[in-house]
């Protein structure tokens, strides 16, 4: 399997040394309201982010009516009940979606959404993405993803709750149809605890695929997304809400906008402290490495003509005039070319 090394997704670059595209993840948590969705798109620019993600279904496509919700849907919303119920209420169509869309082109951010069924993957080409962003639930549905292979468009392709050799399969299968792909590691979890991110696997997915890596970071708060970047991840993806009290499945675990422009920053951060992995001396270092490195002094008086052995030899920080101390073994064994007071720098 080969894999394209740079993805283009909107106005970025992914991959190679570009900059991590991060994903500010509104999902449903517009609460179905065109207005709030809107204002979500205005966070998402202040805060930074490269990019905004909603989800698009249609409940009866998506799911069976008597589908209970899951665990962490339970515990958010503290009550039971049926996932076609909850997701019924939070659909937005196409049409909707294109006006969206439209809203974000014109402030210059990358909007995304997520299929979860065909028929809203069809109806979304209305919408010219710029890229598709496949949830984990369906990393598995082979039929799906080369559906969306097809396309034509780079895939962002989550893989919460698989195996390694689901993965693999997948991989394999679609990347006959389309090379431009993103694998994200994810957890499937709201909020993921601390023991079960496990960012070892992106190691692993570095290793055995030689593809462009993300991170869908479901931890709380700024989280684990930093230290990601210590893997190469090129794209990081966080859910996000206008308030943490609103009613609805992901709101408890998603970041307010403080909390989000407080996640961009370190994210930012992080790939500053990373750099590169070529070690040199960097720009501040410099002037430091002139005054604190060591030179080659005279150790005693030398006269012209001797022959150089280690006794005549000293290293001190000369100001950066010298020959480095790294050399000595160069100077060992040749004849002084001029006499030399102890302390003074020695020239060959």
């Amino acid at each position: 399997m080969k894999f394209s090394k740079i993805i283009e997704v909107g106005n970025k670059q992914i991959g190679g040394e570009n900059p991590c595209f991060v994903i500010a993840e509104a999902g449903v948590n517009h609460n179905g309201d065109l207005s709030m969705a809107k204002e979500m798109i205005d966070v998402a620019i202040n805060c930074g982010a490269d990019a905004i993600k909603f989800q698009s279904f249609i409940a009866k496509e998506l799911i069976l009516s008597n589908v209970g919700m899951a665990t962490y849907q339970k515990i958010n919303l503290e009550k039971e009940g049926s996932q076609f119920e909850m997701l019924k209420q939070l659909e937005v169509s196409a049409e909707k979606m294109l006006e969206l869309k439209l809203y974000a082109d014109s402030k210059n951010i990358t909007f995304l959404t997520t299929p979860f069924d065909q028929v809203s993957l069809d109806a979304l080409d209305i919408c010219d993405l710029d890229a598709y962003k496949v949830a984990s639930t369906d990393t598995t549905n082979l039929m799906f993803l080369k559906k969306i292979a097809r396309k034509g468009k780079p895939m962002l392709l989550s893989t919460g709750m698989t195996y390694m050799s689901e993965i693999r399969y997948v991989l394999e299968e679609i990347s006959k149809i389309n090379k431009n792909i993103i694998l994200l590691h994810c957890t499937s979890n709201y909020p993921t605890p601390p023991q079960e991110v496990n960012l070892e696997v992106l190691r692993s997915f570095n290793h055995e695929f030689e593809i462009i890596t993300g991170f869908s970071d479901h931890t709380e708060g700024v989280g684990a997304s930093p230290y990601s970047l210590m893997y190469g991840v090129k794209v990081i993806e966080k859910h996000f809400t206008l308030d943490k009290n609103l009613p609805g499945p992901d709101h408890v675990a998603s970041l307010e906008p403080d909390e989000l422009t407080l996640f961009v920053n370190e994210v930012r951060k992080a790939e500053k402290f990373i750099g590169s992995p070529i070690k040199f001396p960097t720009i501040s270092e410099l002037g430091t490495r002139a005054s604190l490195q060591k030179s080659i002094v005279a150790a005693m008086d030398i006269q012209k003509g001797e022959i150089l052995t280690l006794e005549h030899v000293n290293t001190k920080r000369t100001g950066g005039e010298g020959i480095p101390a790294l050399y000595v073994d160069q100077i060992v064994g040749r004849r002084a070319k001029r006499s030399f007071q102890r302390d003074e720098v020695i020239e060959l």
